[in-house]
């Protein structure tokens, strides 16, 4: 009987899994479990200066994606306020974003613009971004506005 109970407790877990990926949407850059910045806190960008592993013990939903956390008061402030710490483009490359694409953005080549955080893919796009970061964030939100809410593979073809 616990062998059927444990199996039915999988098959749940799996197809919560599942689902909670699928309710992310494509206008979030998430893993196919559903986690977001692939679990890094989304506040440590802002207090601690520097890309910081989340606990998966420490974690909060946010429009259907699983958000992770450093510790208990980084989840409370961004519980108050998730816009403040939200990536921009959905954690899609901002670069990508201003050439009309989803990339995905790596956590670690990462900018704080005017109080919204802003993802690349690597460091040598990171570096062309720089290169008119006021510009490529206007690219970016133009085409943000038609491309949010299609697939990454939608754009490529």
């Amino acid at each position: 009987m616990n062998r059927i109970k444990s199996i039915i407790s999988g098959v749940a877990l799996s197809v919560a899994i599942a689902s909670s990926a699928l309710a992310a949407g494509v206008e979030l850059n998430t893993s196919t479990t559903g986690l977001a910045l692939q679990g890094y806190d989304p506040v440590a960008y802002f207090t601690e200066g520097q890309p910081t592993k989340g606990d998966w013990q420490i974690t909060t939903l946010h429009n259907d994606a699983t958000y992770r956390f450093a510790n208990e008061d980084n989840k409370t402030a961004f519980e108050a306020n998730p816009e403040a710490y939200l990536p921009a483009y959905g954690g899609y490359c901002a670069f990508g974003a201003a050439m009309g694409f989803k990339f995905d953005g790596d956590p670690n080549y990462w900018k704080i613009v005017d109080n919204k955080l802003y993802l690349n893919l690597s460091e040598g796009i990171q570096k062309r971004w720089e290169g008119d970061i006021p510009g490529f964030i206007e690219q970016a939100s133009n085409n943000w506005e038609t491309i949010a809410d299609k697939t990454p593979a939608e754009l490529q073809q």
